[in-house]
């Protein structure tokens, strides 16, 4: 049995931070569950900690997949449970911190048994995407799976284009898929929220955005196209990079695209903490309050020794 905490909520609340307290507090180590902050060349514009903070406790799944490379919710899933048995057998606490409520479904309610899809389908809907854009490919899936395509974005190509070849290569769509899963019977679970409003929040978010351009956001996702140079990249789907892009490529004014980027920001706050509000099994904290965080963290650990 592992014993999983879980650390979540909207996009600049200072999960990073808290993160840490706790890793201190408890002797643990940190898992990334967000979607974007795997891919590597890409640390500043996702928001991945920072090398002096991954040195202060192990880190994992940080920064390691090509941009070019797909994330399938499965397959995470298994490396997100891998990675916590690895924490566990040198006696540490997984802390799993990220965003992306998907993945973190799929790993603690259990995989959706998809059949493997045909390549032919998932190359025919991956040239639809390059040729119409995933804006248009995600009012397509909207009609299809509502549901799901309430959750993602219309700027992931990636997620857009898999719940598509999925409805195409089997006839049911992502969120009947979903309803298939069965939980690994193997994890004790605590989730731990940090509370925030949107409003108040946003200009932190916009904070956030100039201090990533200082460290070097533009350049950075300057360097990882030009070793990549498709715009429809898996990589390149995560908020910041697109708006980026098209001042790089397409001489956008970077103000316009400031201000694009902290609304498409804003809105995927906003998504996030819908979600997460909707779980009820959310341990809701102030995102300061580390020794209320910490004091639900030991009392977890103690049920389960």
């Amino acid at each position: 049995m592992i014993s999983l905490v879980c650390l979540v909520g909207a996009t600049g609340t200072g999960k990073t931070d808290a993160a840490l307290a706790l890793a201190g507090a408890v002797g643990g180590g940190v898992v990334n569950f967000d979607s974007r902050q795997v891919y590597a060349g890409l640390p500043v514009v996702t928001a991945q900690p920072s090398p002096g903070e991954q040195r202060r406790c192990p880190h994992l799944l940080y920064g390691y997949l090509p941009v070019e490379t797909p994330v399938r919710a499965g397959a995470f899933s298994a490396e997100l449970l891998g990675a916590a048995h690895s924490l566990k057998s040198r006696g540490l606490t997984p802390i799993l911190v990220g965003g992306t409520g998907l993945y973190l479904r799929a790993l603690l309610d259990g995989l959706a048994p998809i059949p493997d899809i045909d390549p032919a389908v998932r190359d025919a809907v991956s040239r639809e995407c390059a040729a119409l854009g995933s804006a248009a490919l995600h009012a397509r899936l909207a009609g299809l799976d509502p549901d799901y395509a309430a959750r993602i974005h219309p700027n992931d190509p990636q997620r857009i284009c898999r719940a598509l070849e999925v409805c195409a290569g089997t006839g049911k769509n992502m969120t009947w898929w979903h309803g298939q899963t069965q939980a690994p019977p193997d994890l004790r679970v605590l989730k731990i929220g940090l509370r925030a409003e949107l409003d108040p929040l946003t200009p932190r978010l916009a904070r956030r955005i100039d201090l990533m351009l200082e460290r070097g956001a533009r350049e950075e996702v300057a360097a990882a196209y030009a070793s990549c140079p498709g715009r429809n990249a898996p990589g390149f789907s995560g908020i910041g990079c697109p708006e980026l892009l098209s001042v790089l490529l397409d001489g956008a004014d970077m103000e316009d695209a400031k201000l694009r980027w902290l609304r498409n920001t804003r809105a995927y706050a906003k998504r996030q903490l819908t979600w997460f509000r909707g779980d009820k099994s959310v341990v809701w904290c102030e995102p300061s309050d580390t020794k209320t965080m910490t004091a639900h963290v030991r009392t977890f650990l103690a049920a389960g020794e």
